[in-house]
């Protein structure tokens, strides 16, 4: 996996640059998607998310302000959020060092929000729905990461979860994404007067 990340890690650089940003983000949005497993899949790396009820894994992945990648860890769907945003915020932390908040739902309340800011200096900013409102309401901030599984939806390898092994699962996260990255450097070009 070290070639793709590198690969995908220089081209989001790019992207940011393009779009007139630093090439490394100060901010970032954090959550996770459930997704089917398929017969392939081993019962070690699968588990059951009673709240959607799902037989897979769960993808845990970090993006920038621009929906664009910067971590991801594929565990089994009955590993709760807050388990495994620790290692992967711990990830994200050590890589992108002027990173400074990361915006999450109610998911990763309690104790990790006090190890974000003592252990890796990272504000974990909560990002809560209004309980007055009913029905569908865009959140600030967390619309970016939706917008980010739903782009993965569009690639029908990630569809659902084909891989055996989790470490193939989060390569072809970083594998759906130079699609994206590439449209967004191609269609950004100034245009010749």
């Amino acid at each position: 996996m070290g070639l793709v990340k590198e690969f995908h890690d220089r081209l989001r650089s790019r992207v940011r640059e393009r779009a007139g940003r630093d090439a490394e983000p100060s901010a970032g949005v954090i959550d996770s998607q459930s997704v089917k497993a398929d017969a392939v899949v081993g019962s070690d790396s699968r588990g059951f998310d009673g709240g959607k009820l799902i037989n897979g894994r769960k993808r845990q992945v970090v993006v920038d302000a621009l929906g664009l990648l910067l971590a991801v860890t594929v565990t089994a769907t009955d590993i709760g959020d807050r388990t495994a945003a620790r290692g992967l915020l711990a990830q994200v932390a050590d890589a992108h060092h002027l990173l400074e908040l990361v915006w999450a739902d109610g998911g990763y309340t309690g104790g990790l929000i006090e190890h974000c800011l003592t252990a890796l200096t990272l504000v974990l900013l909560i990002v809560k729905r209004s309980d007055d409102r009913k029905g569908f309401v865009v959140l600030p901030k967390r619309w970016i990461v939706e917008r980010f599984f739903a782009h993965l939806m569009r690639t029908r390898r990630l569809v659902r979860d084909f891989e055996r092994r989790t470490s193939s699962a989060e390569t072809m996260v970083y594998w759906s994404m130079p699609l994206l990255m590439t449209r967004r450097l191609a269609r950004s070009r100034p245009s010749r007067a």
